[in-house]
């Protein structure tokens, strides 16, 4: 019999990688199927560890289609499930989670980014993946995207990954890059009593009454599990609120998708988090997210001591993106200074919600993530 281990509650020094493999434990995640990829491979190598203690399980597929696959029959069997991979892999699990979002399957997806395309740099770290996170796979349907700037939010994220995707039956993705993910941090792990967890929303009809794609209110239907006693239909297919294919109906179609966008952008506010600093009087604003985030914060602080009215706002939700937020402080700003490990990606919607409020765009590729002073240059440039 196993023994289940209780979670390491407590002060920790981790990595990220381990950091996010603790907090999907923490979260209720007794699933996790994946490949071996540098730099995700860490959490894998732990959940295999750690996941039979919990009486988890730990399978490694034989590539990451199978692995997003997986992960899918094990949601719809009734268990939280995640995997974990990094550039090509990512790539590889389009299509299965194209499917998820169809099928409106919970799961969490952890993309540790690295710099691309193809192969590219296996061991070093980019930002090049957050427009494939939203974009990835073919058709319209909503995503939830997060990304972590420190090892202590590896952890955090990852719990409010599954909580997100519980909540909206939804694909939820968490963002890392390779910097996040193998740095070492402090980390503090609540007991389990102080850790949030959401459970997905059961029927609340009897067997012969339940429709599987039948919406509440809030746009999100409730969900049976297989061998829960109900018998349902799950499809890629267009399919209408009993699961049954309707392909050739235009209705049925504009119906299905256009809520699967909208239980997502509908309740953005409440899906959305940012972190705002300094920007009661700033002028110049910083837009950024993940590692670079952090040499973000130093070049706004920096500017403060030199005179200039800098602010940051860090983005913690990638997607939905934070167009409310970024539209208000356009509109009290002169100008906004984007920078990413990237040729340009969210700066395009950064562009897009700020309308005539001049953008300045940072972009830096390869193993050197930006420093202050060259953040700082372009605040001054822009003041």
């Amino acid at each position: 019999m196993t023994k289940k281990r209780a979670l390491l509650a407590g002060a920790h020094f981790m990595n990220g990688d381990v950091a996010c493999a603790e907090g999907a434990i923490a979260a209720g995640c007794r699933f996790f199927a994946g490949y071996p990829i540098t730099p995700a491979t860490e959490i894998a190598e732990h959940l295999s560890e750690r996941m039979p203690e919990f009486g988890g399980i730990y399978i490694q597929m034989e590539d990451e289609i199978g692995s997003m696959a997986a992960v899918i029959g094990a949601s719809y069997a009734g268990l939280k499930a995640m995997t974990a991979t990094s550039g090509p892999g990512f790539s590889l699990m389009q299509e299965n989670i194209g499917l998820a979002a169809m099928t409106e399957t919970p799961c969490v997806i952890v993309d540790i980014m690295r710099g691309g395309p193809s192969t590219g740099q296996p061991t070093l770290p980019g930002q090049q993946d957050v427009m494939q996170a939203k974009w990835g796979s073919h058709g319209d349907y909503g995503i939830i995207a997060l990304s972590p700037s420190s090892v202590q939010e590896m952890f955090n994220l990852t719990i409010e990954a599954f909580n997100l995707s519980e909540t909206y039956r939804v694909p939820t993705l968490l963002m890392g890059d390779e910097i996040v993910g193998h740095m070492w941090e402090k980390v503090v792990i609540p007991p389990a009593s102080e850790i949030e967890t959401v459970n997905r929303k059961k029927p609340h009809v009897p067997p012969d009454k339940y429709a599987p794609f039948m919406p509440d209110d809030d746009l999100v239907p409730p969900m049976a599990c297989f061998g829960e006693g109900y018998r349902f239909h799950a499809t890629g297919l267009t399919h209408d609120e009993h699961g049954y294919p309707k392909t050739q109906s235009s209705e049925v179609q504009s119906k299905l998708v256009r809520r699967l966008c909208e239980k997502i952008n509908k309740n953005e506010d409440r899906i959305v988090k940012v972190e705002e600093i300094m920007l009661e009087d700033a002028d110049i604003a910083v837009i950024s997210y993940g590692i670079v985030a952090r040499s973000a914060l130093s070049a706004v602080r920096k500017a403060r001591e030199t005179g200039i009215k800098a602010g940051l706002l860090r983005l913690i939700t990638l997607w939905p993106f934070p167009e409310k937020r970024v539209k208000k402080l356009a509109r009290k700003t002169k100008a906004i200074v984007v920078p990413e490990m990237n040729c340009g990606q969210m700066v395009r919607e950064v562009e897009r919600a700020a309308k005539e409020t001049p953008v300045a765009f940072l972009s830096k590729l390869g193993e050197d993530p930006h420093r202050p002073k060259e953040i700082l240059e372009v605040m001054r440039r822009s003041a």
